[in-house]
């Protein structure tokens, strides 16, 4: 005798809308951006007051003491509650400003800037890469952190590494100890590059060549180069953007590579895409900025207000990424990684300088 009950049928999941989706990211990430944004004004002022130093470090102190701090409330969700937005102040919000700061700069210098500055940035590059390449390997250090470590040095820190890893899949762990040691150079360059510049007496576009092609990270490429004159930051972001177009051509290698990589050696099928999915398109709004610019739509009176909006976006970014940052990280990297990244940093340095001195850029 068949049983009268029906066995009720449970309905799927329902997928959530385009907008519930927005709304939810906009929900986890609103409260971190707020923090970062509040804690941005007051490093702000305070780099009004100590100029040599500026809002964009001073951003990066405020938040990683707020970050520790925030660590240390025992039993409290706050600071993971607040790390998406953390992240997208380091990463999304950097990129606005690099677009917003593309409204002052015309098209015609960028590609004027970007054609001259071609030999001190390949120049740079290659001993980043060479150089991660030997030391490393004198120093025991694993292929995927030499790689990591190099590119980070030679192209633009962070984003080169992220950008990498989507390539090769390089471990967590090894991210986490390039980015840490990445981090650490890049605080480094900020606090001595200024000084070191004064007094080497580099001119204004001297030193903003100097910092885009030298310092890792764009974020602390502005810091730097901001902190000697407004001429050097300016000059420095067109270089250390065109330096970053460097990522399109090491994917496209690596993706290679790896591919014929795992099919020798697992057979697996080849993903195409992945370098050119890389690609930062901040870079494509900023020269899309810097061709409104090109035409002069933009009114002059709004040059400033736009050039204080994009100083402010930075120092906002630098909190975050300050906020985000578990020290532990740096502490974690150990003395290889942090040896060779020391070796990059000063190789790098003296090599961007001797490239200037012989092309009479100083």
């Amino acid at each position: 005798m068949e049983s009268s009950y029906a066995v009720p049928v449970k309905p799927p999941p329902r997928t959530p809308g385009r907008a519930r989706r927005l709304y939810r990211t906009v929900g986890d990430t609103l409260p971190g951006l707020v923090v970062a944004a509040v804690l941005a004004v007051p490093a702000t002022w305070l780099g009004t007051l100590v100029p040599t130093v500026g809002g964009p470090v001073l951003g990066i102190v405020v938040g990683v003491v707020t970050g520790v701090l925030l660590r240390r409330i025992p039993a409290s969700p706050v600071a993971e509650r607040l790390r998406p937005g953390f992240g997208t102040a380091g990463r999304r919000v950097l990129q606005a400003s690099i677009v917003v700061l593309g409204t002052g700069l015309p098209l015609s210098e960028v590609l004027r800037v970007g054609a001259g500055s071609l030999p001190v940035m390949l120049g740079t590059l290659a001993a980043a890469l060479s150089g991660a390449w030997f030391v490393g390997r004198l120093l025991g250090i694993h292929p995927e952190s030499r790689l990591l470590i190099g590119v980070g040095t030679g192209i633009c820190g962070a984003s080169a590494i992220a950008a990498v890893t989507s390539v090769v899949k390089a471990s967590e762990a090894r991210v986490a100890y390039a980015m840490g040691t990445i981090f650490t150079f890049n605080i480094a360059s900020v606090l001595l590059y200024p000084s070191l510049g004064h007094l080497l007496g580099l001119s204004q576009q001297g030193f903003g060549l100097w910092s885009g092609t030298a310092v890792n990270d764009t974020s602390s490429v502005v810091a730097a180069a901001y902190t000697y004159g407004t001429p050097a930051g300016a000059y420095a972001v067109v270089v250390k953007l065109t330096r970053s177009l460097m990522i399109v051509p090491i994917c496209v290698i690596l993706q290679v590579w790896h591919s014929r990589c795992r099919r020798t050696t697992r057979r697996e099928p080849d993903e195409g895409g992945t370098a050119w999915r890389a690609f930062p398109l901040f870079i494509v709004g900023f020269l899309a900025a810097s061709a409104i610019a090109t035409l002069g739509v933009i009114p002059g009176s709004w040059l400033p207000a736009l050039s204080a909006a994009g100083t402010f976006m930075i120092t906002m970014s630098l909190t975050g990424i300050g906020l985000s940052l578990n020290p532990s990280q740096i502490r974690d990297a150990g003395p290889r990684p942090l040896l060779l990244g020391a070796t990059l940093w000063a190789g790098v340095g003296a090599t961007a300088l001797g490239l200037q001195a012989l092309t009479g850029r100083l």
